[in-house]
């Protein structure tokens, strides 16, 4: 063991990283995705138990009854006896416990198990607390049971929780004997306490599922000791199986475990007599480890044969034996599997004929030759004459040896008895895989020399990134973004270019005038207002002959992505080929979330109106609900404005309102801070404004719209806090309000990937703003006209809100102008965050529990005012909205 091999391959470019065979470099704690689901499954279990503890009270009151009358006939001496032991033994097993593993020295163990039980008794403590003062009386009632003193049993056992989470923390569950033993005093102890009346049969419930999740949520958090075999381990092994190790070597590759579902821990071992030997050991950590990715890409793909997400080690074994010997059976060149075993209960290894050579990414490009490509067809041939699907063709599992001879390796991801879909999904992966390295027209002709034209056809509706591994879209995305570098570029270069040879133009024209003025003395004068309409003229066919030059060099830069290249190339040897896209997805991740969200809210909104009488909304002032409507068509006017002010260009007013109007229908079927933005940008560009301008002028609205959004939040929050007060000083509230944000904000910036994530966002929403905005300023007109309309849109909304509670019934005594605007600023800050189309849900809530909250109004009256406000500036502007929608996209304008 202490000795090291030279490496197999003398020049091999993905040099395996040196390691003793018992890696003293392993995490002392791992992280384990397992742990996290199950924190993540306690916790739904939980709020399960709450909603049947809120909404089924009958059913859980028959339940103690059931069980009061079931315990009646039990022995008085019997249920004390027990309960004396239990509650004793129930001390005593963890004590035990402990003992027995200090002395075996596994102390780490007792300290997360002591970690857990200290926060599972502030859990249950706070859970105490929240039952008793703040939760619905039926959960109350569900959890407790009277007492014959007075007074009510604990919801939730604070001895009886830190015990289950000490129990789990420390692993109990691997240890049969010590198992048993508490688990039988546990439920000794929950039966007593459920006869004697102390506790119900849910409270019992939610304190083993409190312990439980708070044990798994503090081994994710601290991680859980490392538990992978050593290399020390592994020599062993393979000692048990016949062979005769001398090292072990540690061949790191580059593996995307999310997409092949973990390729393991791969060794080269030298033997003492025999060639060396390809090792890859599978543990329990590397099992879970994207598997996540994998539950995701199960759930939101639609007609693929995946295996599970979550296997056992020993089916995770079989996967690979089985396609290993399948591939070699079906005449591909595959590594030989020679011996397989366990190494103890947390892992597995798989023992390969060592094949030196090196994998497709560490070839350069002009070492991939046509015959190369070739035979990795023809690898691929012979799998899919026997139905067998690889699932993971990029450039690391393809491996060249010596000979120039193409293995096929990392098989474990891969199905037998595949269908057409994975199979062509193969050939689409490998055509790009291929075409990165050496083009499309060299991968498409290598493709169709050895599987025939038809077939390489048949990929085409594969071909789109969802169905190509996770490492090629990154890669494909990275191309993507380095064309669109190359063409802003380009077409900035055109356009300095094209603005050099009009002043050149423009100068030389200059000097002939002057030279003819000088030469003929009678020349004769032209009118100011024909200069100027001269002038004008100039001006416009300067323009177009700018974009022209700009539209001219975008054509030249634009250059097709990979995937376009590779379908041109078999459309010219197919030119009948299918290449309409096989929708793959079953659902967007978005649309999950606005599915959820969306359910939230409806079922929010359902209950606020389900509890508002009738008789509230009858009795509504007709008169204010008109003024709410005026308001509300007054925002469309100043929405106009405040775009209109960061546009130097000329642009249509009365069709920029139109453009504002056809924006409610666009927000209904798009988050609200996403529909406006594209809807804006889209009528500048076919207004004339140039495509990156467009988007700057936006962008500028925006950033603008922001600061005044935040301004105006401020100050009206201040004087909320000073308006009830004789000293102009805030209140405690906006101080706390102003200090969370300050501390947020500091977070944000402190966290290194947050602080990337946030500003990547901004960069590139605001692109090109900063001199769009200096633009601006050179034209004060304008900009008056995009303040006053932000803060003319913002008065709108406002005054259209307090017109809506003034409608039923409310005096202007009670609220002022100034919470109105900062309930409104608030609500409709947390809408533009919320996924939702227009923020529904998030913005109700808010609004609602802003109005009961900062103005004090009943909840009674703050309802039905928000549904009016929402009904006049979401609901009802839809229908006029898909109008203009339409009109405008007659039109040409959108």
């Amino acid at each position: 063991m202490g000795q090291e091999t030279q490496p197999p391959e003398e020049g091999r470019a993905d040099v395996p990283e040196r390691v003793s065979g018992d890696e003293p470099l392993l995490a002392a704690r791992v992280h384990r995705p397992s742990d996290l689901m199950r924190l993540l499954g306690g916790l739904l279990a939980i709020g399960l138990v709450l909603a049947v503890a809120a909404f089924a009270h009958f059913t859980t009151s028959g339940l103690e009854k059931d069980i009061n009358a079931g315990a009646g006939g039990a022995p008085d001496v019997f249920v004390k006896i027990a309960g004396l032991v239990s509650s004793i033994a129930v001390l005593l097993v963890p004590v035990a416990f402990a003992i027995e593993r200090l002395v075996k020295r596994d102390g780490l163990r007792i300290a997360d198990g002591v970690l857990a039980a200290v926060l599972a008794h502030g859990v249950t403590l706070a859970t105490d607390l929240w039952v008793a003062e703040a939760a619905p009386g039926a959960i109350r009632d569900a959890l407790t049971q009277p007492q014959s003193g007075g007074g009510l049993t604990d919801p939730v056992h604070n001895y009886l929780a830190p015990v289950i989470a000490y129990m789990t923390a420390v692993g109990m569950a691997r240890r049969p004997r010590w198992r048993v033993s508490l688990w039988a005093v546990l439920l000794l102890d929950a039966f007593t306490m459920l006869v004697a009346g102390y506790t119900t049969a849910l409270s019992i419930v939610l304190t083993v599922l409190i312990g439980w999740t708070v044990a798994y949520g503090t081994l994710y958090a601290v991680g859980s000791p490392n538990v992978r075999p050593t290399g020390q381990t592994l020599l062993a092994g393979l000692r048990r199986v016949g062979f005769r190790p001398v090292t072990a070597l540690r061949a790191e590759g580059v593996p995307d475990a999310a997409d092949s579902g973990d390729r393991g821990r791969r060794y080269i071992v030298t033997l003492e007599d025999g060639p060396p030997l390809d090792v890859t050991v599978v543990d329990r950590e590397q099992q879970a480890h994207g598997f996540f990715y994998r539950a995701w890409r199960r759930i939101s793909l639609r007609t693929i044969t995946t295996r599970r997400s979550i296997v056992s080690l020993r089916q995770a074994l079989e996967q690979e034996a089985l396609l290993a010997y399948a591939a070699i059976a079906a005449g591909a060149n595959a590594p030989k599997l020679i011996a397989t075993s366990e190494l103890g209960p947390d892992a597995v290894m798989l023992v390969y004929e060592h094949i030196g050579g090196r994998s497709l990414d560490a070839l350069d490009d002009h070492e991939i030759t046509d015959d190369l490509a070739r035979s990795a067809w023809r690898q691929v041939k012979a799998l899919q004459s026997r139905r067998i699907a690889h699932r993971r063709l990029t450039g690391d599992a393809i491996l060249v040896d010596r000979s120039g001879r193409v293995v096929l390796t990392d098989l474990r991801g891969g199905e037998i008895a595949a269908g057409d879909l994975v199979l062509r999904m193969d050939v689409a992966q490998l055509l790009t895989t291929l075409g990165l390295r050496v083009g499309a027209e060299r991968a498409v002709a290598a493709a169709v020399e050895v599987l025939g034209p038809d077939t390489v056809a048949g990929c085409l509706p594969l071909l789109q990134p969802i169905a190509l591994s996770r490492s090629t879209r990154a890669t494909l995305r990275k191309l993507a973004r380095e064309r669109s570098a190359r063409e802003r570029e380009a077409v900035l270069a055109a356009s300095a270019a094209a603005k050099r040879e009009r002043e050149l133009a423009k100068a030389e024209a200059a000097g002939a005038a002057g030279a003819d003025d000088t030469s003929d003395h009678t020349a004769v004068r032209i009118p100011a207002k024909a200069g100027s309409k001269a002038e004008k003229a100039e001006k416009k066919a300067d323009k177009k002959a700018e974009k022209r030059a700009l539209d001219t060099a975008l054509d030249e830069a634009r250059e097709e992505d990979l995937l376009a290249q590779i379908r041109q190339q078999v459309l010219l040897i197919r030119p009948q080929a299918p290449v309409e896209p096989v929708r793959l997805e079953r659902i967007k991740p978005r649309t999950l979330v606005s599915l959820i969200a969306g359910a939230v809210a409806a079922y929010f909104l359902l209950s606020q109106i389900a509890s508002t009488p009738l008789s509230t909304i009858s009795e509504a002032d007709w008169r204010w609900v008109a003024a709410a409507v005026l308001f509300s068509a007054l925002s469309y006017v100043a929405a106009a404005m405040s775009l209109l002010g960061f546009v130097p260009e000329r642009v249509g007013f009365r069709r920029t309102v139109v453009a504002q109007v056809a924006g409610s229908f666009v927000k209904i079927v798009a988050p609200a801070a996403v529909g406006g933005v594209a809807l804006n940008t889209r009528f500048l560009q076919r207004a004339g404004v140039r495509p990156g301008l467009a988007v700057a002028s936006v962008g500028a609205s925006q950033l603008f719209g922001l600061g005044a959004h935040i301004l105006l939040l401020l100050s009206f929050g201040y004087l909320t806090g000073t308006e009830k007060s004789r000293s102009f000083t805030p209140s405690r509230t906006v101080i706390a309000g102003l200090l969370t944000v300050a501390v947020l904000v500091l977070v944000v910036t402190a966290i290194p990937f947050m602080r990337k994530f946030v500003s990547t966002r901004l960069r590139s929403l605001f692109a090109g703003v900063v001199p769009r905005m200096l633009d601006v300023l050179q034209r004060p007109v304008k900009l008056v006209t995009g303040i006053s309309g932000m803060l003319l849109l913002t008065g709108a909304f406002v005054l259209c809100l307090d017109a809506s509670i003034r409608a039923f019934g409310h005096d202007s005594q009670s609220i002022s102008f100034a919470s109105v605007a900062v309930v409104f600023l608030a609500g409709n800050a947390l809408g533009s965050a919320a996924p939702t189309p227009g923020g529904v849900g998030a913005v109700e809530g808010a609004l609602i529990g802003g109005l009961v909250a900062v103005g004090h109004l009943p909840i009674e009256v703050a309802t039905p005012a928000v549904l009016l406000f929402r009904l006049l500036t979401l609901w009802l502007p839809v229908l006029p909205g898909w109008l203009c929608f339409g009109w405008l996209t007659k039109r040409e304008a959108l």
